[in-house]
């Protein structure tokens, strides 16, 4: 039996736990031409992505038109197999626990705002919808539809969201390109938040603080220390001897005259 490439596309893509992508395809039938003896495998090492793009649309044309229970699709991760819609009653018998959720209305309008204008604050989609959307995106966040995906260059430095991969692949989108007029509906203008406005006493400091001038580096002034006689040294009237002398006072400083020395009755 002669091997065909779409066929090994067909045998990568069952065998992966994971969707691949093209660029991974290209890359297994490289690495299996390096490291087989097969002709086969050599024959498939040169193969560029759009022979396998044009190897992976003959493999769909072949699922459809022999009335196979799954199809090929792919997602945003990659390629891979899905069952078909309709033979989604007896699936899901596999996985009793998995029960499928519905997300209310709110929680629809909240994901198409994002999905259309990502990345956004929280205050622009409350501006569109009209109300508070707090139990709303926490809802999202939690179901792995919503991410954050990043800050807002805005005062307070508000939070963005935009959608995650397992948005596209719950919706069978390769992008939010695929979304229903999307270019229409991502140019329409939308009610926005106003920024927010920064409190008085913080811009008022600031502005003190652009408007105050760079006073020049000064060193701070060297201290002098002053000579007092402590009581126990003996005075110029006890001793006989000289007059102490005053100490050398600072430049610019006016001098003080020294208190008068007290008389001792005894020497008077």
């Amino acid at each position: 039996m002669e091997t065909s490439l779409p066929q090994i596309l067909e045998a990568l893509i069952f065998a992966s736990p994971k969707p691949l992508s093209t660029a991974e395809l290209v890359a297994a039938l490289r690495g299996a031409g390096e490291f087989s003896e097969t002709e086969s495998a050599q024959a498939f090492a040169g193969a560029s992505e759009p022979q396998v793009l044009e190897a992976l649309a003959q493999l769909d044309t072949f699922l459809n038109e022999g009335g196979r229970a799954f199809r090929l699709l792919e997602q945003a991760s990659g390629w891979g197999f899905v069952t078909r819609p309709e033979y989604a009653p007896w699936v899901r018998q596999l996985y009793p626990e998995a029960k499928p959720t519905r997300l209310s209305g709110p929680a629809l309008e909240t994901l198409a705002i994002i999905a259309y204008r990502q990345p956004v604050t929280r205050a622009d989609i409350e501006a569109v919808r009209g109300v508070a959307v707090d139990g709303v995106m926490q809802v999202l966040l939690d179901r792995s539809l919503v991410r954050i995906a990043g800050r807002a260059d805005q005062p307070g430095r508000p939070l963005l969201y935009s959608t995650t991969d397992y948005f596209l692949e719950h919706f069978g989108l390769k992008s939010t390109g695929e979304l229903p007029n999307a270019t229409e509906l991502g140019r329409m203008p939308l009610p926005t938040a106003p920024p927010p406005e920064e409190k008085p006493g913080r811009r008022k400091d600031r502005k003190a603080a652009e408007a105050a001038p760079e006073l020049p580096f000064a060193e701070a002034p060297v201290a002098v220390e002053a000579h007092v006689p402590s009581p126990e040294s003996p005075s110029a009237e006890t001793s006989g001897g000289p007059a102490p002398q005053e100490p050398a006072s600072l430049e610019g400083a006016p001098e003080e005259e020294p208190p008068p020395a007290a008389q001792d009755p005894e020497f008077s």
